[in-house]
């Protein structure tokens, strides 16, 4: 039984290469690489960096929502014996570090604007 790399299933950013021909230099290709990126979910990061946590009930419901740990890495046991190991499936989510921001955002203002105890979502 082979164990899963995480990272052979996260997102890469694709590069769209046309054909090059041989009077082309390599500067030229690695510029063509460089523009030809995309990254499709550049909307929903930005979308989510500019939310502002402007009320305790809005930093609440953050905290609610987004878990602290990741709560889908699982070993499924049988006899004993490892059958499967589901890695942390937010390694994987495309969009984890900027929920993970704004998560302590909304615990930052809690604590530092509102001067509640934030030990619960901890």
């Amino acid at each position: 039984m082979s164990i899963m790399n995480v990272s052979d299933y996260t997102i890469k950013p694709l590069i769209i290469l046309g054909w090059v021909h041989p009077e082309t230099d390599s500067k030229t290709v690695v510029r063509r690489a460089k523009s030809k990126k995309i990254d499709v979910l550049a909307p929903l990061r930005k979308w989510i960096n500019n939310i502002n946590v402007k009320t305790p009930k809005m930093a609440h419901r953050i905290c609610q929502l987004i878990p602290a740990q990741c709560p889908f890495a699982r070993t499924i046991k049988l006899f004993g014996r490892t059958i499967l190991t589901i890695p942390p499936l937010c390694k994987i989510n495309p969009v984890y570090e900027e929920l993970m921001m704004l998560r302590f955002t909304a615990l930052s203002y809690l604590a530092e604007e509102c001067g509640e105890d934030i030990s619960a979502y901890c």
